[in-house]
């Protein structure tokens, strides 16, 4: 019962007991009105608070960061009596609660709100609450409705024909260090030479070392897979970098899901996660889910994650590392794979630059040695255009041709 509604119990209650005192007769409808108006109050809600069914769709199949979303609600009672008045109370992850009021039609009740520029990731609903008046404003009851479902909010990615990575990277005198790329397969180790083997495979080294002819065990290695390495670290996120990061990260995966090469998106998180997209259906569906969801909750140093061979980041012929710190560690990882004639390239988000007040920084000393190593380098600041930094510029001649 609302503090309007006590009020009232108790006017009836004094002005029935008045009535009874001074034997006025005038006063016992006016009390007997007040009583009923009360009692009518009540039994509307209890009859009407019976449990009910919410329905939530979106106007949008595929919502973008920074768009708006409207979110359609239907609420579907079981009782026959219909509550006057509904206020919905809905719950949206951490974007907080949303109060609702619903309209009458069909047995059913209607009612929208809009979520202004959603920023990227999950949101779960979590349990809704229906507030349920009679016209009086006497009597109010809440009636519990169980959460389920999320919604996501993919990040917005741009088209790369061309990737900074392809043309190589800039030597110390200005001019592109163009990568091999190797194919076929790799060494896994060695061993005793077997009669009518081909003397190609065998190992010199080995040989000359042990005294004996020693051959080289091949293996086929996944050649034609490219590794996205998405660092989440938890202390190098400041504002929306990590977003950037995401939008980097998505931005070049798709470039290569396009062209039909077989990729891995590895994040570097706090649960260590992986997609492989083989295809651009499902796989892709589900990368795109991870990078939607994906949060900056990671500790490990990406220089530990490249020293396991076993990663899917560690074994692929191209490597793609898109991270807001650049340690000494991984620097040497990075260059070593470049020596071992694997691919490797580096976008690297500068989160300094998203703080209020932030001034131009100096290019850092490692991703100057990075470049005069071979290893391609693209580097994002706050407001840079996310095509123009990943891209590749056209060749002069290729734009006179």
């Amino acid at each position: 019962m609302t503090k309007n509604g006590r009020l009232a119990l108790a006017l009836g209650v004094a002005t029935y007991l008045a009535a009874w005192a001074f034997g006025s007769k005038p006063l016992y409808p006016i009390a007997t009105g007040l009583l009923l108006v009360v009692l009518f109050a009540w039994a509307s809600v209890r009859l009407a608070k019976k449990p009910m069914r919410l329905v939530r769709t979106t106007s949008a199949h595929e919502q973008l960061e920074g768009e708006d979303l409207r979110v359609h609600l239907e609420l579907q009672p079981e009782s026959r009596v219909l509550p006057v008045s509904v206020v919905l109370v809905d719950e949206v992850g951490r974007l907080g609660e949303r109060r609702v009021p619903l309209r009458r039609g069909d047995r059913r009740l209607f009612g929208s709100y809009v979520l202004r520029a959603l920023p990227r990731g999950r949101y779960p609903f979590g349990e809704a609450r229906a507030l349920l008046e009679d016209p009086f404003g006497l009597e109010r009851a809440e009636v519990q409705l169980p959460g389920g479902g999320a919604l996501l909010v993919y990040p917005r990615l741009v088209e790369l024909d061309r990737l900074f990575s392809e043309t190589g990277a800039h030597s110390p005198d200005g001019r592109r260090l163009l990568l091999r790329r190797p194919s076929g397969f790799e060494l896994h180790s060695v061993r005793e030479y077997e009669h009518g083997e081909s003397l190609r495979k065998v190992h010199w080294r080995s040989t000359a070392r042990r005294g004996q002819l020693m051959v080289k065990d091949l293996e086929d290695s996944p050649r034609d897979e490219v590794a996205v390495l998405l660092d989440a670290d938890e202390s190098a996120a400041v504002g929306s970098s990590f977003d950037v990061q995401v939008r980097a990260a998505g931005s070049i995966l798709q470039a290569h899901v396009r062209r039909g090469r077989r990729s891995v998106l590895v994040v570097n998180s706090a649960s260590a996660e992986a997609q492989r997209v083989h295809s651009s259906d499902g796989d892709w569906r589900r990368a795109l889910e991870l990078l939607a969801a994906v949060e900056p909750t990671g500790r490990i140093p990406l220089a530990t994650l490249l020293a396991v061979e076993e990663s899917p980041a560690a074994r692929a012929l191209d490597l793609v590392v898109v991270t807001a710190r650049i340690a000494p560690e991984l620097v040497d990882r990075l260059v070593q794979r470049v020596l071992a004639r694997r691919r490797a390239s580096l976008v690297y988000v500068d989160s300094a630059s998203f703080a209020n007040g932030a001034a131009p920084r100096r290019p850092e000393p490692a991703l100057l040695r990075l470049q005069a190593a071979g290893v391609p380098v693209a580097v994002l600041r706050r407001g840079d255009d996310l095509a123009a930094s990943l891209g590749a510029p056209e060749l002069p001649g290729a734009a006179r041709a």
